[in-house]
């Protein structure tokens, strides 16, 4: 069985966070490794307070997985502030063997802010530059690359300029946009379009965690990148279709549709 790591933060809704990337792992059939970097107080409703892990310690998560474990890929979600971002870009700049999937995570699906401003910079200049991919929704993009973005040519541009920042790939989730849901890789070579039809669900709360913590774990399973996109837009497209309430706000994604239960 192949392992993936997820260093990200914890939600005690469990519909998002290093729980979502968790059960992600485990519907593809990986191995979940996980690293916290900061626990919430979350539910569906919001996120009502955050406590975030000292950066020595979260180093040393990482050093005491890495040393045991043969990670094949490795998911990067909510980071919180500017230490934790350079203590996680510095203990993983040595291993370029492991691909990195970047979910540049800034605000929760309550428009709770889960990403200081000024630890902006400090992703772009530290973290981007040793990630295999980076996954931002528009939102994230739009202050990425410090543009306005409302159509698919500016998610191109958006892409291009993300991808000058110094990461190797960049795909520009379209989910906000009028119309299909259409998500924009570029490689530096060229753009690739992956649409899925719009979904009426309004329970989507974890989209993002689970579309990254899906691409690293087809990536671990030996998928090219273009593969382990397509069939993780497959994957949280169905998990969307399938995601039912739970709590009084907005519901996670179904992340075990495809599992049958005894």
């Amino acid at each position: 069985m192949k392992a993936v790591l997820t260093i990200a933060g914890s939600d005690s809704g469990g519909g998002a966070g290093i729980q979502a990337d968790l059960k992600t792992f485990s519907a593809h059939g990986v191995y979940g490794a996980s690293v916290i970097t900061a626990v919430t107080a979350q539910n569906t409703k919001g996120v009502y307070g955050i406590f975030e892990i000292e950066p020595s310690f979260v180093e040393l998560q990482i050093k005491t997985v890495l040393e045991d474990i043969d990670i094949k890929a490795i998911k990067i979600g909510m980071l919180s502030n500017a230490d934790i971002i350079q203590c996680v870009a510095s203990t993983l700049k040595d291993k370029p063997s492991i691909p990195i999937v970047l979910d540049p995570v800034m605000v929760a699906k309550s428009k709770d802010i889960l990403l200081k401003p000024e630890a902006i910079k400090v992703l772009i200049e530290y973290l981007l530059p040793i990630t295999h991919l980076v996954t931002p929704n528009l939102y994230e993009a739009s202050i990425i690359a410090e543009i306005e973005i409302s159509t698919v040519s500016d998610m191109k541009k958006a892409a291009k300029i993300i991808k000058s920042m110094g990461t190797s790939n960049v795909l520009i989730k379209g989910g906000h946009l009028q119309g299909d849901a259409i998500d924009i890789l570029y490689t530096g070579d060229e753009f690739v379009e992956f649409t899925s039809p719009r979904l009426s669900n309004i329970h989507t709360h974890g989209t993002g965690c689970t579309f990254s913590a899906s691409i690293a774990s087809n990536l671990a399973r030996g998928f090219d990148l273009k593969r382990s996109i397509s069939k993780s837009k497959e994957y949280i497209t169905n998990a969307i279709k399938n995601a039912f309430p739970i709590g009084k706000g907005i519901s996670p994604v179904n992340h075990l549709y495809n599992q049958s239960f005894v």
